[in-house]
């Protein structure tokens, strides 16, 4: 029996460089009813923390340290005793939430994390931020693709401390275009799309102001 996915949208802040923007954030949990991983776990601790329930924390994912996606990670992780993992190119921007507490552990391009029986591969996507990662699981047909892909195109880069637009475009392009087209791709915010779709976009997409 393969792992199941289940979203929990939460809201609150996202705040860099000055700005703050109201967001509303998909927060996936992937796994069985014994064990899960939760990805990306901002706002608010108590919808994440019942849609886990009883089960077994394997961890707490972090596709980037942008603090929507972050901010709830060590609440939740330290009410499950479960790690964080966290690419190590997003030092700068963890710190910014978590100034005196590092992470417990590191993604890697290439890493495996295994939940529920079903693999997750760890892609290192970089541009909207330097160590954000996707995680695809072939055998669910998913990538999950923080805010380096969304239904419409690349995510934010324009004007922003640590993201860059030429990177972010080479990410997608060589490791996330390049799955099945028929991949379903989990976003960070907003509505879900598929690896087709947004290959088809892919020659409509304009440099953002600032870029």
């Amino acid at each position: 029996m393969s792992a199941r996915i289940e979203k929990v949208i939460t809201s609150g802040t996202f705040e860099l460089d000055g700005g703050s923007w109201e967001v509303d954030n998909n927060v996936w949990i992937i796994g069985d009813d014994s064990e899960c991983i939760v990805l990306d776990a901002g706002h608010e601790a108590a919808p994440i923390l019942e849609a886990i329930g009883e089960r077994t924390l394997l961890a707490v994912v972090c596709t980037h340290a942008h603090n929507d996606h972050v901010n709830v990670a060590a609440e939740v992780a330290d009410t499950k005793q479960a790690p964080i993992w966290v690419h190590p190119d997003e030092a700068p921007l963890w710190a910014l939430t978590y100034p005196d507490r590092a992470p417990d552990g590191e993604l890697a391009d290439g890493q495996v994390i295994t939940v529920a029986g079903t693999d997750l591969h760890v892609l290192h996507t970089p541009g909207h931020a330097p160590g954000a990662c996707s995680l695809h699981a072939p055998g669910l047909g998913v990538v999950f693709s923080g805010d380096t892909l969304f239904n419409g195109g690349p995510g934010a880069t324009g004007g922003r401390s640590h993201s860059d637009y030429d990177r972010i475009v080479v990410s997608i392009r060589e490791k996330l275009l390049t799955l099945p087209d028929e991949t379903v791709v989990h976003t960070g915010h907003g509505p879900d799309t598929t690896i087709g779709d947004e290959a088809a976009r892919e020659p409509d997409w304009e440099r953002p102001e600032g870029a």
